[in-house]
């Protein structure tokens, strides 16, 4: 195959997994509010939050129908939240990282760690926007996250003094629920500490950990002099966690071998 044929498949190919990618971020949203509303959302088609009109396929193509539309429904013109085309474009960036390495070096292993880390992306995004959205997230997610970490690990012959050190952190979560009586920390946030350290291993675990009470810490301070919020006000913590993963996923070992090599030195 040349060059420029083989540059072309890439490039088509990329396009489409962005493509399936923003597909599923759409079912993320469609999961986001019919968990919120306890519905089920495997059955039943697409509906408008505000009139509950059906929605047809012309309003339901990812990005484009928001762009369209002008971001207002088609049948009662109240305007779509900014959430939906963000979450599908986001996953579509993502089901891009998840997937193209298997263009350069397909094999078993890294298909499944694809999949794995598509399903995690997807999770990560869920937890997300529930707590920023709703300040709790249900426990289906939470599970489903720890439930999927741990097959992740089992696959990967993860071996049991990493796994073991990886869930320490999960330990102070747990002593400041219980000592605040979920003041400072929701047992949510406990919970997805588990799946952070399953997932990310150690001691990836403790620059994402770093990263959110860092990050949590500089906006809750920015928020209270700008009045935004006070002392006493509730901040959700779990969007910090999150973006520690994502941080630590992508730089987490970069800094990991910085700090070694200067400590060699």
């Amino acid at each position: 195959m040349a060059l420029s044929d083989f540059l072309k498949m890439k490039l088509l190919i990329s396009i489409l997994l962005f493509i399936l990618g923003t597909i599923f971020g759409s079912f993320l949203n469609c999961i986001i509010y019919r968990l919120k509303e306890k519905k089920s959302f495997l059955k039943g088609r697409s509906f408008c939050p505000h009139c509950k009109h059906v929605l047809s396929w012309k309003d339901l193509i990812p990005i484009l129908s928001f762009i369209f539309l002008r971001g207002k429904c088609r049948y009662c013109r109240k305007k779509i939240p900014i959430q939906y085309p963000s979450i599908e474009f986001l996953t579509g960036i993502l089901a891009f990282f998840s997937f193209f390495p298997l263009i350069e070096n397909f094999s078993f292993f890294n298909l499944q760690s694809s999949i794995f880390n598509f399903l995690f992306f997807s999770l990560l995004i869920l937890i997300f926007v529930f707590d920023l959205k709703y300040y709790s997230i249900p426990d289906q997610i939470l599970i489903s996250a720890i439930l999927i970490s741990i097959l992740y690990r089992i696959f990967n012959f993860s071996n049991f003094q990493n796994l073991f050190f990886s869930l320490l952190p999960s330990l102070l979560f747990l002593f400041l629920v219980l000592i605040s009586r979920e003041k400072w920390l929701g047992f949510g946030d406990f919970e997805i500490s588990i799946f952070m350290g399953i997932f990310l291993g150690w001691p990836k675990i403790l620059v994402a950990l770093f990263f959110s009470i860092f990050a949590g810490a500089l906006i809750g301070l920015v928020l209270i002099l700008l009045k935004k919020k006070s002392l006493k006000s509730q901040i959700p913590f779990a969007p910090f966690l999150v973006s520690g993963t994502f941080f630590a996923l992508f730089f987490g070992q970069s800094l990991i071998d910085f700090y070694n090599s200067f400590l060699l030195e």
